[in-house]
Parts: structure tokens; sequence; C-alpha cells
């Protein structure tokens, strides 16, 4: 994608060298092995292979948390639950995880637990088998509770991890760390639809082998960041010198995370109700439906993976502002389009949206230094929790008026992320 808005006074975006903070190399371009030089000194070494790990152990561990909303027309029709129910599976879930996660990173952030990382797949290895043997409704909200907990446990310390071994390329690292997750959810509903639809609900237990290997995978991440804690003993501590004064610091904090609870609930909506919309509004099949949830998650990993690096080269407010405008247009017209247009909408919505994500993790990382745990709990826990809370209305609204009124409705919700338009530019580093 060729970006030729690389200056845009009225959004307030400059190129890579004018906006970005303690990561950036001020000054005005340069000739192309000057700009080698100095991106070379900007960035350290990356640690890709460890990247890579954590990446995998995302992909693993969303891998089982799409599950759950992918099993929703199959625990409907097993349990006969209404959309009410679904939203409290969903609630239940995020809930679950926006509860924890915060005080998961508060406490990491002073002291480190490296082998966290694979307890928390533990939790989601049990959540499953209670998916897979659920023999009532109660036992699959436990189930989802289960899988709530190791998400609380995984993101902040994963996400910590993903920086410490960026080498500088925060974007980047971000990307990939997050780009495992949108695959894992991209790969859930298809064993979704090939796997435990046609051998039924125990199958879900058969997948738990999935949570072995991550917390085989994770052990080796928790050993290099045991060996990283060990050697950063006796050096001083990162600088938790704030940008800007508290009260502007705060204020940014919650535009960020309205932004990011605006596009989990619009993605929530999706993720748990897409393929009843599908199947209502298009006579499709449940396994059709799952190709179409199949569509939109596989476009939002591929947003997720561009996002990241166009952050460290343009900086990640212009990110922001690309993908929040980016995506209006497009999120207005989904409830209109017919079968053929849905698919092309819904991939498009996916691309963009999902692109912003890293941006913002990158952005909020940068305004609150030092305090990677926090922000990686509050962003991947509460905000993520407000998504559970949407679609838990959302179902309560589908009960009442029906699913097309609650992707009607859904559309408008993008509108919300014109607050982007309140996020101050972080200063250059002097």
């Amino acid at each position: 994608m060729m970006f030729s808005l690389l200056t845009c006074p009225a959004l307030g975006i400059k190129p890579r060298w004018s906006d970005q903070s303690s990561d950036q190399f001020p000054g005005p371009p340069m000739t192309a092995p000057a700009t080698a030089t100095a991106t070379a000194s900007r960035f350290g070494k990356t640690t890709l292979s460890i990247l890579i790990l954590v990446s995998c152990g995302h992909l693993l561990n969303d891998i089982m948390q799409s599950l759950l909303s992918s099993l929703y027309p199959l625990f409907k029709a097993n349990y006969g639950l209404s959309f009410v129910q679904i939203g409290l599976l969903t609630l239940t879930f995020q809930v679950t995880a926006s509860v924890l996660q915060p005080l998961v990173g508060m406490a990491t952030d002073r002291w480190p637990l490296p082998y966290s990382l694979p307890v928390g797949m533990a939790s989601t290895f049990m959540g499953l088998l209670f998916l897979g043997n659920a023999a009532s409704y109660p036992v699959l909200l436990l189930g989802a509770s289960l899988i709530g907990v190791g998400s609380s446990v995984f993101h902040p310390e994963a996400s910590r991890v993903a920086r410490l071994a960026s080498g500088g390329r925060h974007g980047l690292a971000q990307s990939l760390f997050q780009v495992g997750g949108n695959v894992g959810s991209t790969i859930g509903p298809l064993l979704a639809a090939f796997v435990v639809l046609p051998f039924g609900q125990h199958s879900v237990a058969w997948l738990s082998v999935l949570a072995m290997i991550g917390i085989i995978l994770l052990a080796r991440v928790g050993g290099w960041y045991a060996i990283q804690n060990r050697q950063s003993k006796g050096k001083s501590a990162p600088s938790r010198v704030l940008p800007f004064a508290r009260r502007k610091v705060a204020q940014t904090l919650v535009v960020l995370v309205l932004l990011t609870a605006t596009k989990n609930i619009y993605m929530a909506s999706i993720s748990s109700y897409f393929t009843f919309y599908v199947i209502e509004r298009f006579a499709m099949t449940t396994q059709q439906a799952q190709l179409m949830l199949f569509l939109f998650l596989g476009a939002a990993a591929v947003g997720t993976i561009l996002g990241g690096p166009i952050g460290d080269r343009y900086g990640a407010r212009f990110v922001i502002w690309l993908s929040i405008l980016g995506v209006i247009p497009f999120a207005l017209l989904l409830p209109y389009a017919d079968l053929l247009w849905t698919g092309v909408l819904s991939v498009l919505i996916g691309l963009i949206f999902a692109s912003a994500f890293p941006a913002i993790m990158v952005f909020a990382q940068q305004l609150v230094p030092g305090r990677v745990g926090l922000i990686g709990g509050l962003f991947f826990g509460f905000a993520f929790g407000t998504g559970g809370l949407g679609a838990a209305i959302l179902g309560t609204l589908a009960d009442a008026h029906g699913i097309e009124y609650v992707y009607w409705l859904c559309s408008f919700l993008p509108l919300l992320g014109l607050l982007t338009i309140l996020l101050p530019r972080l200063p250059e580093k002097t």
C-alpha cells in the first residue's frame, strides 16, 4: 500500500522523523545511506526467535479462545440458549480477563513472573476440557471463565516479552505478537467448522493438545525472560518520566481506551453474531457462515501485520487516524450490502480496523513509559471487557429486535473513533 499522505496538516500527521517519542530520530529527511545509518543506530538487536515463539503462543492461545465464539451455534442448538445467554458467555470470558489483566500487569511491573506464561496456558487447557464435556450451561460459563483467566495471565507478560525482544522496533514487535492472536482467531472458526461440528462437542476436548504445545513453547520463552531479568539486575531502571502532565496523560489514556473499546465492541458484534447474521439474511449453512467469518478474521490478521511496521515508519498516531477514518464508510454500508458485498466489506473492515491496535499499544506504552505490564493489562483486559459487555447488550437487542437491527446499529459505532482528534502528538526526543 502506497502512502502518499506523508504529511497531513489537518490531522497533525507528519512523517516518521516528526511523530514519535523516544524511539524516533528527529530532524529533516535524509539521503538513503544516512537513513540506513540512523535506522541502525535507532534500533537495537531484535530477538526474532523469541518474538516468533511469543507469537506462536499467542496463536495457540487465541485459537482456543476463538473456539468459544465459533461454537455458539452448536451451543445454542445443544442447550437451547437465547441470544442473551450467548452474550453472557462472551461477557463471562471477557470480564474474567478484564478484571484480572490490569492487576496482573501492575503486579508484574514490580515483580516479573517469567513462568506465569505457561501457567496461564494451563488454565486455558482446563477451560477447553470443561467446554468439551459440559453437562449444563453453568459448566459452559465455568469453561469460559477459565479461558478468560488464561488470557488475563498471558497477555500482559507476553506483551512485555515482545517489547523486551523488539530491539526498539516496538511497532514491528507488537504486530508480530498480535498477528499470532489474529491468525489464531482465524483458525479457530475453521477448526469449529471442520472438526467440532462434524465430530460433536466432545471433540473440543481433543483440541486441548494445542494447549499442551503452548505450555511447552511458553516455558521456553519464560526461560529466556528469566535470563534477561537476571542480566538486568544492578542496571538502572527504565525511565518513568511522563511526556505530559499527569492529567493530560490520564485524559489521553481514556481516549485510547475508548477507541479500543469502540473497536472491540464492533469486532465483538462480528465475531459473536456474524454467523447468525449471514445465516438469517442470506440463508447460508453453518459451515458457509463460518467461512465468511474466516474471511473477516483473516483480513484482520493482515491488517495487524501491516499496522505495526507502518507505525514504526510514519508514527503510531498516523496509523490510528488512518484506521479510524478509513473504516467508517465501509461500516456504514455493511447493513445494506448483498452477499457478495457483505464479504468484500467485511474483509475491508477487518483489514483497516485491525491495523489500529498495534499502534494504540505502542502509543500508550510511549505515553506511560516503564509500565508495559500495566498498559498491556489495561488494553488487553479492560478494553476487551467492554467488548464483552457490548456483546451481551447486543445479544439482548438481537433477541428483542432481530440480528439485522444489531448490525444496522453497530454500523454507527466507528463514528466514535473521531475521538482520535483529541490525541496529542508525543514530544520528540531531544
